[in-house]
């Protein structure tokens, strides 16, 4: 006889053994590692305008350096034919002065004028297209003004090397007379540390001097000018009691060269001695204009024409 006998487990039904149970499909515990995903940029590069945006660095810089561009080069001939004795110093501003008042053309568009023009442009332009390169890569604003090592490197780098070039100009038009000779090379060596050392004293000191001097003025002189304003006027003009002895042992080593008549070192000071005091006042008077009005008219123009572009 068969026995269908069934025995019942606690908490089954009585079918489950006839009812299909599923079976859980085991589960890797090994862990893969997360997929890279591409990282989303955290801001767009500002390209609005761009290239009306570069044509606005270069119009401020033409207009800023047009401006400045006559003065400079009146002082700078008068600096240079004092040091060779062709001229005194007011009897070469005399005679520019008086050429640009009834024959303006003929100063305005000479060379002379023209090498002060491309050193001072030159210069501008590079520090306006780094901003605006820095405005366009960090999505900042077109009228956005950078303060790094890069900016002061690049203006550095195009203020010296366009400053050489136009002195080495310089010294053959209006160095002593005769054929013009090459530039030796301890003339570059001096007029690099001499423009250094203004670079420096422009774009370096400025920053540090503000602060000191601004703790130092009254409320109501604050309210009127500020610290770093007289710094960015004092210190470029200040260093020139230095730079320009270097200035003038540089023009001197060309003017005299050692082969000739074998011109010793006491003679070489003994005229930087005399032409110190004079030649600094000029080279102030020179300093003012170039880094204070002529960055002032650049930054305002960049400014404006930027709002218009933003």
């Amino acid at each position: 006889m068969k026995n269908d006998t069934t025995v019942s487990v606690p908490g089954l039904p009585l079918d489950a053994a006839k009812t299909p149970v599923a079976v859980p499909v085991p589960v890797s515990t090994h862990q893969h590692p997360p997929v890279a995903m591409a990282p989303e940029l955290s801001q767009q590069w500002n390209t609005k305008n761009l290239g009306f945006r570069l044509g606005a660095d270069a119009a401020s810089a033409a207009c800023a350096a047009s401006m400045i561009a006559p003065v400079i080069s009146i002082i700078d001939r008068s600096i240079m034919e004092n040091a060779s004795g062709r001229s005194t110093l007011a009897q070469s501003i005399k005679t520019s002065l008086r050429t640009l008042l009834t024959r303006p053309s003929t100063v305005l568009f000479s060379r002379p004028v023209a090498l002060i023009f491309m050193l001072y442009g030159g210069t501008y332009l590079t520090a306006n297209t780094l901003d605006t390169a820095s405005s366009t890569v960090r999505g900042h604003p077109a009228t956005y003004v950078s303060s790094g090592t890069d900016k002061f490197a690049a203006s550095s780098a195009a203020n010296v090397g366009l400053c050489i070039y136009k002195d080495q100009v310089y010294v053959k038009l209006f160095g002593p007379g005769g054929p013009p000779r090459p530039v030796p090379l301890p003339t570059y060596a001096l007029f690099a540390l001499r423009d250094c050392l203004t670079i420096f004293a422009s774009f370096n000191v400025p920053p540090l001097l503000g602060p000191v001097v601004s703790e130092r003025l009254s409320a109501e002189m604050r309210r009127r000018v500020s610290g770093e304003t007289i710094a960015q006027f004092a210190a470029p003009a200040a260093v020139q009691l230095f730079s320009t002895p270097i200035h003038l042992l540089g023009l001197d080593v060309y003017n005299r060269p050692t082969t000739v008549g074998g011109v010793s070192w006491a003679d070489r000071w003994a005229l930087v001695r005399k032409n110190w005091l004079i030649s600094c006042a000029a080279r102030v008077c020179r300093i003012v204009p170039a880094f204070g009005l002529g960055g002032t008219v650049n930054m305002k123009v960049r400014r404006n024409l930027m709002e218009k572009l933003s």
